[in-house]
């Protein structure tokens, strides 16, 4: 039971609903995420550590950065897995979904370091240059 609740926990936002789908074609960088979204990256990382918590994603640090993907279909649980094919099968055609899809194609084009990099100047602008 406690796993059903995490998972609907996770997907009851809008936001884990959509960085849940822009893994569909494979691994994302954090910053590939928070700019997708266009969200605070504590918003991000809450979001995805409820996706996380729920075993929706899987995360991995490779030096400064975070990746995040789907949990290999394989050793999911049923539960994982049905909650991923329901999502991915009850909204990929919603609009903001397919705008999410060829904004992600922008995303994508920039590498992640660069991304990330970008943010953090973008940060430190609005923190008054600290």
């Amino acid at each position: 039971m406690r796993e059903f609740m995490d998972i609907v926990k996770a997907l009851a936002d809008e936001n884990r609903v959509r960085a849940l789908l822009s893994l569909r074609e494979g691994e994302l960088c954090v910053c590939q995420i928070i700019e997708l979204l266009n969200l605070a990256p504590s918003t991000v990382s809450k979001h995805m550590s409820v996706l996380k918590q729920a075993r929706l994603v899987e995360a991995t640090k490779r030096g400064r950065w975070i990746y995040y993907r789907l949990p290999n279909e394989a050793e999911a649980s049923r539960l994982v897995a049905n909650a991923v094919s329901f999502v991915f099968g009850s909204v990929s055609e919603s609009p903001s979904v397919l705008q999410d899809v060829e904004r992600l194609r922008t995303v994508l084009q920039e590498l992640p370091h660069e991304l990330c990099t970008q943010q953090g100047r973008r940060r430190n602008l609005r923190n008054g240059g600290r």
